[in-house]
């Protein structure tokens, strides 16, 4: 998911992306999950960690190459997908899909931070 967000939010340099915390990381709609859902995404972060530590001697550009990637770590990342995507309560069949449910949801969570509510009315002084 997160990926997802960044692919389409983040700037680029060249063909580089250009992560920004305060755009990418600050304001990316992070699900609210239940403890289990917590734990289970914790462990299953782990296990791509896990996954990492057994090719001490490959670099990330090595083991994130789509062509070279080792089995066991891309089958970490998609458990950790599915139990990320399971917080979110959706599945979802694209990254389209996941950034159109992303921009909906930080919608959601954003739509009255700038509302004037409990703003005292403007206007007449009390004489006194």
């Amino acid at each position: 998911m997160h990926m997802a967000w960044m692919r389409y939010v983040c700037g680029r340099l060249k063909s580089d992306y250009r992560y920004s915390k305060d755009i990418v990381y600050n304001n990316f709609p992070w699900p609210e999950p239940t403890d289990k859902q917590r734990a289970d995404i914790e462990a299953a972060a782990q296990g791509v960690l896990d996954a990492r530590a057994r090719f001490p001697d490959s670099s990330l550009a090595d083991l994130y190459d789509p062509n070279t990637m080792p089995p066991e770590l891309a089958k970490a990342h998609d458990r950790l997908d599915r139990l990320v995507e399971k917080a979110y309560g959706k599945s979802f069949d694209s990254d389209a899909a996941r950034v159109a449910f992303l921009f909906e949801r930080y919608q959601k969570l954003t739509a009255d931070l700038f509302t004037e509510t409990g703003k005292k009315k403007a206007g007449r002084k009390s004489k006194g």
